[in-house]
């Protein structure tokens, strides 16, 4: 106790002694000549944000800056063998090293800590810091991206001349860095430069951190990629749907809803700048193919329901359609098969109106006994009767003619259906593989 007792009284007499006259708003050199040499560590403890739309990054440093103080060194055998003494910082003259690209409105400094003062004069000060410093955000790759934040330390006051900034080491510390959920830090590189600004015309060295990120993508994969891909290869589907259910245009119209919701929902969160986010284009890519599918879902609807006044189909539709098209899309009737699709319209056309699956037994029955009808047991040769038979026959032919025309065209649009749903299913794929492929 008698030992600690006395230790003590040292302690107290030194700190009278060393600054009976020293002055903390002095540079501490002997030469006013020489520069004063400060080194800078910085240790990353944690990233508490990055708010990429005000373009902000929050982070907790640790701040350590050494220098040497002249006029605060002491024999150590003189005061019990005290080698270091720790007091608080605002005894001693500290540079006034600050972050250049801080973008906190309070604009608040380190906090207020202890010093470690040795007997040859060195004084090392860590402090905590929680900073924002502004970070130019390239959302260009979203949510697969990269961002490389600078975090830039130098004098406010003191040119190159009073005071040489140096790096300790050539990286910040990690060691001690608590892992973020949404960013992983790939390094922290550090470089010394010197500057000479438009203002003044000695050198200002400073000293930048550049903070290495890369997003980790699993959040944004199961909440905004996977639901939109999945919601695009819905919209196909609605070529699928049967014309007369009326639900075609209805589920292009509610999937580009959804994919509107989703789109919003990434311009929220992004800065609004000119550089659009990839998942941003996907978006953009997939609601244009749906608004197109829907309107193709509009005419295709036209030309199923044309009515018996519809005009025959072209010789060239029905060459490409309905033979071809319809043989690619496997589109059949019943009775029909993708190998050998029966020419149902052309048969039918061959047969002319004679007869067909239109015809009413009797009407054969009739027109082959009238070829042998005898003289005096039917009224064929009444002039009336054959005028109105006539009128029924052509009615009937008329009939079967607007049906077979009316199917044509509903032929045409079924064909067109899968034509078309084909076609989109594989332009989604191809969208889907070419922002991964980005993104890789």
């Amino acid at each position: 106790p008698g030992c600690r007792g006395a230790q003590g009284r040292f302690a107290y007499k030194l700190l009278h002694d060393l600054f009976t006259n020293y002055s903390s708003a002095l540079r501490p050199v002997e030469d006013t000549d020489r520069a004063l040499n400060v080194t800078l560590q910085v240790t990353l403890s944690q990233i508490i944000d990055m708010d990429e739309r005000n373009q902000v990054l929050t982070s907790y440093l640790w701040v350590r800056q050494a220098w040497l103080d002249a006029h605060l060194t002491w024999d150590k055998d003189d005061y019990g063998g005290i080698d270091s003494i720790r007091i608080p910082s605002s005894y001693v003259w500290r540079p006034d090293i600050i972050l250049y690209n801080n973008a906190d409105e309070h604009f608040g400094g380190s906090m207020e800590t202890n010093v470690v003062l040795r007997s040859d004069g060195h004084i090392m000060w860590d402090s905590p810091a929680i900073t924002k410093s502004s970070c130019k955000v390239d959302v260009s790759y979203f949510p697969f991206d990269g961002q490389r934040c600078r975090l830039t330390f130098g004098s406010w006051t003191y040119n190159g001349n009073q005071i040489d900034l140096r790096n300790r080491l050539d990286t910040g510390d990690l060691t001690d860095f608590v892992e973020n959920v949404e960013w992983e830090v790939l390094g922290m590189p550090a470089t010394r430069n010197v500057i000479t600004y438009g203002c003044c015309s000695e050198p200002y060295p400073d000293v930048t951190y550049t903070l290495l990120l890369r997003r980790r993508a699993s959040f944004y994969i199961f909440n905004l990629l996977l639901p939109c891909i999945m919601v695009s290869f819905l919209a196909p589907l609605g070529f699928y749907l049967p014309a007369d259910s009326g639900e075609k245009v209805s589920l292009g119209v509610t999937v580009l809803l959804a994919l509107t919701v989703f789109q919003l929902l990434v311009a929220e969160s992004m800065p609004p700048s000119e550089s659009v986010p990839l998942i941003g284009k996907y978006y953009i890519a997939t609601m244009t193919m749906i608004t197109a599918s829907t309107a193709l879902t509009i005419f295709i609807m036209n030309v199923h329901h044309c009515g018996p006044g519809a005009r025959p189909v072209p010789p060239w539709a029905r060459r490409l359609i309905l033979h071809h098209m319809a043989r690619l899309c496997c589109v059949y009737e019943v009775g029909e098969s993708c190998k050998s699709p029966q020419q149902a319209l052309g048969g039918q056309g061959s047969r002319g109106d004679a007869g067909g699956p239109w015809e009413s037994p009797g009407e054969g029955e009739a027109g082959s006994e009238a070829g042998v009808c005898p003289w005096d047991h039917c009224l064929c040769h009444h002039d009336a009767l054959l005028r109105n038979v006539s009128y029924i026959a052509g009615c009937f032919r008329r009939h079967r003619a607007n049906q077979r025309r009316t199917g044509e065209w509903k032929k045409v649009a079924k064909v067109m259906d899968r034509f078309f749903m084909w076609i989109f299913f594989l332009m989604v794929f191809l969208m889907s593989v070419l922002v991964l492929g980005n993104a890789a």
